[in-house]
C-alpha cells in the first residue's frame, strides 16, 4: 500500500490538504481559484440585492475593495473553498466535529475514514489507509502513523490546541496500492511505501531518490501569482455547474427565501438579551464568523445551546441601529430563522461564515 504526501508549498495547505485526504493530485491552485471566486460572486450577488443601495451602497464597495474574500494572493482557501470542491467533487460533506448531534450515528472517532484540521491559516488532513491513521500535515517531512489507541486523545489535545476539527461525511477514494498505479495521481517523489515507514526506513523508502522532504528547495514553492508546480487535467472546479449557473441558482433561492425573509424582519424578531461571550477555555463554546450588514467582519463565541436568537441580538447590538436585516449561511446562501427554540447546536452554525444584509 502506498501513501500520498504532498509537502507545504507557500500557503497552499489547503490544496496539499485535500490532496492528501482523498490520496491523489485531484485539486490545483487554478480549480481551488475558480471555486473561490465563484463563491466570491455568489457573495456580490447576494449584497447586490440590498435594498439600501445595492451596489452603489457602501457595504457592497468596501466588500468590492477587499477583493477575495475566500482566497488570498499568497494562495490561502477558505473552508467554504474547501467544503465546495470536496462536494462538488466527491459528493463528500466536511461537518464540524464540534456540532451537536454530528456523531449521533458513529458508533467511535476511529469509525471514520478521515478528517481536516485548521488553526488560522494553516490546513491539514488526517486519514485512515489500510486501517492505519496517518497524520498527513504538509509541514511534516513524511507521513506520521496515528494509532487508533491515540487518534481520540490527539483530535481533542489539536482541539485544546486551538485548532478546529472538520471529519469527512461519506466514502474518500480509496488509496492507491501499487506503483503501478501512481500515473497521473501525483507527483511520484511523493509517494511513501507504507511498509518503509512503519518499519523507520524513511531515507531509504522505495521512493527516496525524489522524496521531496530531502530537497532543498521544499517549501519555497510558489504564490497564487505564479505558476503552479502541479496542475491537474482532469479537474472540473464546481463539476456540473459553470459561474452563470452558479449565479441563478443563488437567484433562485434568494427568491424562494422571499416570503421567509420578509417574516424575519427584526420587528418580529424575538427579543431576547444578549448574553455575555463565554471563555474560549469553556468546552461547550462555539465561534462563528460574521459579514455584517454594514459590511464589517466579526468573530464572536456563543454558547452551542444558545438559541438562534443569540446570533440575531448580536447582529443588532453592533450595527443594525434598528434597521430590517436578514442572516444567511450555507451554500448556496440560505436565510437563518430567528427561534428561540433552536439551538445553534441544532441550526449546525458552529464554524459557519454568517452573511448579514440590510433589507
Amino acid at each position: 500500500m502506498l501513501i500520498y504526501h504532498e509537502r507545504q508549498e507557500a500557503m497552499l495547505c489547503g490544496q496539499h490538504a485535500l490532496n492528501n485526504l482523498v490520496q491523489s493530485a485531484v485539486f490545483d491552485v487554478s480549480g481551488l481559484s475558480q471555486i473561490a471566486h465563484q463563491l466570491d460572486e455568489l457573495e456580490l450577488n447576494y449584497m447586490a440585492q440590498n435594498e439600501e443601495g445595492g451596489i452603489r451602497s457602501k457595504e457592497y464597495i468596501q466588500r468590492i475593495s477587499e477583493g477575495s474574500g475566500n482566497v488570498d494572493s499568497s494562495g490561502n482557501f477558505s473552508l467554504q473553498v474547501l467544503r465546495a470542491a470536496l462536494q462538488n467533487t466527491f459528493r463528500l460533506g466536511l461537518p464540524n466535529l464540534s456540532q451537536e448531534g454530528v456523531l449521533d450515528d458513529v458508533k467511535d472517532v476511529t469509525d471514520i475514514d478521515g478528517f481536516i484540521c485548521n488553526k488560522q491559516a494553516h490546513w491539514f488532513a488526517i486519514r485512515k489507509i489500510n486501517g492505519r491513521y496517518w497524520n498527513l500535515n504538509s509541514m511534516n517531512s513524511y507521513p506520521i502513523q496515528i494509532s487508533h489507541f491515540n487518534l481520540a486523545r490527539d483530535i481533542e489535545s489539536l482541539r485544546q490546541d486551538g485548532y478546529h476539527v472538520f471529519f469527512v461525511d461519506g466514502s474518500l477514494p480509496p488509496p492507491c496500492e501499487s506503483f503501478e498505479d501512481i500515473n497521473g495521481r501525483g507527483t511520484p517523489g511523493f509517494w511513501w511505501d507504507e511498509q518503509d515507514l512503519l518499519k523507520g526506513a524513511k531515507e531509504n523508502s522505495t521512493n527516496a531518490g525524489t522524496n521531496h522532504w530531502r530537497q532543498a528547495n521544499v517549501g519555497s514553492g510558489f504564490r497564487l501569482d505564479g505558476k503552479s508546480s502541479q496542475v491537474s487535467e482532469n479537474i472540473t472546479p464546481m463539476q456540473g455547474l459553470t459561474e452563470e449557473e452558479m449565479l441563478q441558482m443563488a437567484l433562485a433561492a434568494s427568491m424562494e427565501e422571499t416570503q421567509q425573509s420578509s417574516k424575519d424582519k427584526p420587528e418580529n424578531h424575538p427579543k431576547i438579551l444578549l448574553s455575555p461571550e463565554p471563555d474560549s477555555t469553556d468546552p461547550n463554546a462555539v465561534k462563528i464568523q460574521f459579514r455584517l450588514p454594514d459590511g464589517s467582519r466579526a468573530i464572536r463565541r456563543f454558547l452551542g445551546s444558545d438559541c438562534v436568537a443569540m446570533i440575531f441580538a448580536f447582529v443588532e447590538s453592533r450595527c443594525t441601529g434598528g434597521k430590517p436585516f436578514e442572516l444567511r449561511a450555507g451554500f448556496p446562501p440560505k436565510v437563518i430563522t430567528c427561534s428561540e427554540d433552536c439551538s445553534i447546536h441544532e441550526a449546525k452554525l458552529n464554524g459557519e461564515m454568517v452573511q448579514g444584509r440590510f433589507m
